[in-house]
């Protein structure tokens, strides 16, 4: 198998779940069929038509190749039939999106960084094309966007990008790096969310009241 056929088997796995992450959530939400394919199709291409558009591939393989609007469809309607048979939809959500999180993480950074992208700038991509999804997933079901909450989300993928970027400049682009530095992403993801592990948040502290140097009252 070479490296583009690779590539391009990663990147519709990664469409694949991403728009069965999306279908789910909006499957929760009670989204009739044209809502649930809409929004895991927007799931599935978002982070890649960013990607696409930063690195300057018009128009996007989102509307350039069949395939991947295809796969992203047909995903996000399986999952609106299927529901029935997908116990614990969260649990579900949770673990589609944090193998989606990798497979685009390590696909967006290649893609970059075979644009001639700087090494920064590629994590950055990669990155951006692995969150972009979730994040417009999560706006359009009225959640608040995990990439902004504590959970260890963004910074699995820019882990994961460095990583990629890495294997890359010591010519490690075969499938096996590559799925390693997938399923890495995958597991440190779903091990923050067992774990409950997060980013520093700033602490509050309630407002001073009166002036310096007042009588108490």
């Amino acid at each position: 198998m070479t490296t583009s056929t690779a590539l391009l088997l990663a990147d519709l796995a990664g469409v694949a779940v991403f728009a069965a992450s999306g279908a789910s959530a909006a499957v929760a939400k009670r989204l009739d069929l044209f809502g649930v394919v809409f929004v895991g199709f927007v799931a599935a291409l978002g982070g890649g038509i960013v990607r696409d558009l930063v690195i300057g591939k018009v128009p996007p393989l989102a509307f350039a190749d069949w395939r991947y609007a295809t796969t992203a469809a047909v995903t996000a309607g399986a999952i609106f039939w299927l529901h029935p048979q997908l116990a614990r939809l969260r649990t579900t959500v949770l673990v589609l999106d944090a193998a989606g999180l990798g497979l685009f993480t390590v696909t967006g950074t290649l893609k970059a960084l075979d644009a001639q992208v700087p090494a920064v700038g590629a994590c950055l991509i990669g990155m951006l094309t692995a969150i972009g999804g979730g994040l417009v997933r999560d706006l359009l079901t009225g959640e608040i966007p995990v990439v902004l909450r504590r959970e260890i989300y963004a910074v699995a993928a820019l882990v994961g990008s460095i990583v990629v970027a890495v294997l890359y400049g010591l010519g490690q682009t075969g499938p096996i790096p590559l799925t390693a530095a997938a399923m890495l992403i995958f597991g440190v993801r779903l091990v923050a969310l067992r774990r409950r592990w997060s980013a520093p948040v700033a602490t509050l502290r309630p407002p001073r009241t009166g002036t310096p140097g007042s009588p108490p009252e």
